[in-house]
Formats: structure tokens, sequence, C-alpha cells
């Protein structure tokens, strides 16, 4: 089966994801600048928890670019991944509203593991997926970005339990690795042609 329809469906749901939590934006009552201090935490988890979601689009789409057939398993871990991903608006609001405390930033990084886990096993469904010696399979490699951001994450909930900082230092960590997309699978198809 194709992989454009589970393409386009994580792309709606990834969408409905982000909009529902810039709806956790409130503008302020006031006109002046300061009015804006009350939405500061608000808006620092929406930043994060947005370039989360964007993190995961990018590397889901280089993914399936790669991706010559899907099956059924496909479907249900995608679909593991996409459930993860819709609790970050909960997540992050849970922890803006509490101006960070340390369970609700330990449960944030919960989210951020359980989605990292998943993303890991939709890669595994995907390389069961694939027929001999695929593209996918010569471009996928270690994965040592994928490794150490799982490590991350761990010590990332163990240090909000310290202080909510730690925690929160640990998952901007994360995120600031994957900036740079996950080139393996463009290199490949480079090389390729």
């Amino acid at each position: 089966m194709s992989s454009e329809r589970i393409k386009a469906f994580s792309d709606g749901v990834l969408a409905i994801i982000i909009t529902i939590m810039v709806l956790e934006l409130r503008p302020p009552h006031g006109a002046r600048l300061s009015d804006l201090a009350p939405v500061g935490p608000t808006f620092l988890a929406y930043v994060l928890s947005f370039l989360y979601v964007a993190i995961y689009w990018n590397n889901h789409h280089h993914l399936f670019y790669a991706v010559e057939k899907v099956n059924g398993a496909v479907l249900w871990a995608n679909t593991h991944l996409l459930f993860w991903l819709s609790l970050l608006p909960f997540a992050s609001a849970w922890a803006s509203d509490t101006e960070f405390a340390r369970i609700p930033v330990a449960l944030y990084g919960c989210v951020l593991l359980a989605s990292g886990l998943a993303y890991s096993v939709l890669v595994a469904a995907l390389l069961r997926a694939q027929e001999g010696e695929s593209l996918l399979h010569r471009a996928i490699g270690g994965d040592f970005k994928g490794k150490i951001s799982l490590l991350f994450y761990v010590f990332g909930i163990a240090g909000a339990f310290v202080a909510p900082w730690i925690g929160a230092l640990f998952y901007v960590g994360v995120a600031t690795i994957w900036l740079v997309p996950d080139r393996r699978i463009e290199k490949r198809l480079k090389g390729e042609t």
C-alpha cells in the first residue's frame, strides 16, 4: 500500500496539534508591553512545543520520502506516534499554567520520551515493511541523535524533580540537537542519483 494517505493524515493531525497549542495563547487585556508578562510562561511552552511538532513533522517527511511501502504495522506505529504527540498541548498547558512546577515539567518530559520511543517504533516498523536492502535501510544507520535524545529525556524527567529548570534544559537541548534535521535520507538520495 502507498504511503500517501498516511502522510496526508499525519500532516492533518500535526496541524491540528499546533492549532490546539496556539489557542492556549490568549492576548492580554491591557495595551502596555508589561501586560504581556503573564503570557510569558504560556508563550515559552508554546514555542518549545511548536518546535517539537515541527521537528517531528520534518523528520516524518524525510522518513516517508524513502519509504516504498507501508503495512498495517506501520499504520498502527504511526498512529501510536500521533497519539503521544497529541498530548503535547495538554502537557504544555499544564506546565505553563503551573509556571513550570516539578510534576508538570516531568510529565512534559514523559510525553516527549513516549513520542521519541513511538518514533523509534515507527522507524522499526517501516524498516520491517521494506523489502531487501531498501533506501531506508541504507539511510537509517545507527541513529545516534535518536538514542541520545531518549537518554536526555530520561535525564530531563529525573532533573525536573530536582529543579524544573534542569528538566527544561534537557528538553531544550534535545530540540537544539534536532534543529538541524536528520539528513541521512537526503544524503543517501543524493548518492543514489
